[in-house]
């Protein structure tokens, strides 16, 4: 399995939630050391006060000759409110205030080698599983006499793991501040690119008058300035490119009107021509005839190029105007068939542009595609649906997209015999059902049958349904 790459953004939201997590961390750790050694010193400091008070007490009541019950008493008075635990060994025995709570066995051998060769010490351990603070203090004008006093720290470790909890519980809140802040920082550092994103692709939508607004910023002066720069040479040189096919069109008119006259001369006197030349005067006529086909579709596409290209809408009962324009663009009986939700379904269109669309799609089933079988009309929602089926060989999914192209007649076009298109019909198409704010595109038949089916998509304006009810 490939590596998953996470976006920019994503990045950065991430980089940002990971240092702050990172910082917490350190920061915790340096706390809780600190914290800990705080506490531990201050704990250490009283219950050496009190171990070596304790002891002192010890000393001040062994006089003379004691009996163990004495010795427990002794024992028994000492100050425990720290939670320490005494014991004392004496030449007579080890007494302890709870012997199964802190005993001799509880006590490191180095402390206790430490304190009965008369050195005080101390040393951190563990006591009955508990971690605790071991004092050994020798009783001074005793030798057999040592003091043992057990101070436990259960209460400075609780304090220290919840002190942790905290600190994590914080250091997780401080991760995802950091996070919503990275994604804050990450979506402002990347608001540029956006802009230039849905710039670039109002440009390559055909809003070529599209520029950045650098909104004061002078670090992006530069940049939306060389981009504005880009974007204007761009629009001027597709201005200029429609300008000259507009221009060349135009020019082209006159001598193909001559063309088409001395033609038509010809076709008067074809009796008198023999066969070879009837067959070159087929030809003229129709390579004439494909030309006049060019110009006027190159005119057209250049209307579009300029921004010259205007609706003059009307309303249109839709089901009939089709009906109309199949029947004058096509000399074959193509069945139309219309929903019932659809039959009177009224639509605001240009009448001259959207015949040729019906007759180019007609056209391009009749090259491509065997002829038409079928033009079915169908509501859906808020919009009309007028679909061409032919019984062709059908439109592979990959060139699905490129047969809008201008001059791209996909796949068909190399298996074509005699052929008078120029590529330009489809683009046409496209380009008349975007100016009445619709969409076109081919699929598969929906029976199961060998074809394709070209589907345009209008937005409907009334419903006269809808006004009779």
């Amino acid at each position: 399995m490939g590596r998953i790459r996470l976006g920019l953004r994503s990045r950065v939201t991430l980089a940002f939630a990971l240092g702050g997590l990172l910082v917490t961390l350190l920061l915790t750790g340096l706390t809780l050391g600190i914290t800990r050694q705080v506490l531990l010193s201050e704990r250490e400091d009283v219950a050496e006060v009190v171990a070596f008070a304790n002891a002192s007490r010890v000393k001040a009541q062994l006089t003379g000759e004691l009996d163990a019950g004495a010795i427990n008493g002794i024992v028994e008075s000492l100050n425990t409110k720290a939670g320490s635990r005494p014991l004392l060994i004496t030449g007579d025995g080890r007494f302890a205030r709870d012997a199964s709570a802190f005993s001799l066995d509880d006590v490191p051998i180095e402390l206790r080698t430490m304190t009965f060769e008369r050195r005080a010490a101390r040393i951190r351990t563990e006591v009955q599983e508990s971690p605790a603070i071991v004092y050994g203090v020798p009783i001074p004008g005793f030798d057999d006499v040592v003091y043992f006093e057990a101070v436990p720290l259960v209460e400075v470790e609780d304090t220290l793991e919840t002190l942790q909890l905290v600190l994590l519980g914080g250091g997780l809140i401080v991760a995802a501040l950091a996070a919503l802040a990275g994604r804050f920082a990450a979506t402002r550092a990347l608001r540029p690119l956006v802009e230039v994103s849905e710039a670039a692709e109002a440009i390559a939508g055909g809003r070529l008058d599209t520029r950045l607004d650098p909104q004061g910023d002078e670090d992006l002066e530069s940049f939306a300035a060389s981009f504005n720069e880009m974007a204007g040479g761009l629009e001027e040189r597709i201005q200029r490119d429609a300008r000259f096919a507009s221009e060349v069109s135009h020019e082209l008119r006159s001598p193909l009107m001559t063309l088409t006259a001395s033609v038509e001369v010809l076709e008067n006197n074809r009796d008198e021509m023999p066969p070879r030349s009837q067959t070159a005067l087929d030809l003229l006529s129709s390579d004439i005839t494909r030309f006049q086909t060019l110009v006027e579709d190159l005119l057209e596409i250049s209307r579009f190029d300029v921004g010259t290209a205007a609706l003059q809408a009307d309303p249109l009962l839709y089901a009939h105007f089709v009906r109309a324009a199949v029947d004058a663009a096509s000399m074959q009986n193509i069945p139309v068939e219309v929903d019932d939700d659809a039959e009177n379904v009224v639509v605001d269109a240009d009448k001259r542009r959207l015949a040729r669309v019906v007759a180019n799609l007609i056209d391009n089933a009749a090259k491509y595609g065997g002829g038409a079988t079928r033009i079915h009309l169908t509501r859906s929602g808020e919009s009309v649906l007028m679909a061409v089926e032919d019984a062709g060989p059908g439109v592979p999914p990959d060139e699905r997209f490129v047969i809008f192209d201008r001059f791209s007649r996909g796949g068909a076009g190399g298996r074509r015999g005699y052929d008078t298109g120029v590529g330009l019909g489809l683009s046409l198409v496209a380009e008349h059902v975007n100016l009445h704010h619709g969409r076109v595109w081919v699929e598969d038949r929906p029976d199961g049958h060998r074809g394709a089916r070209f589907v345009v998509e209008l937005p409907i304006s009334d419903d006269l349904d809808e006004e009779m009810a």
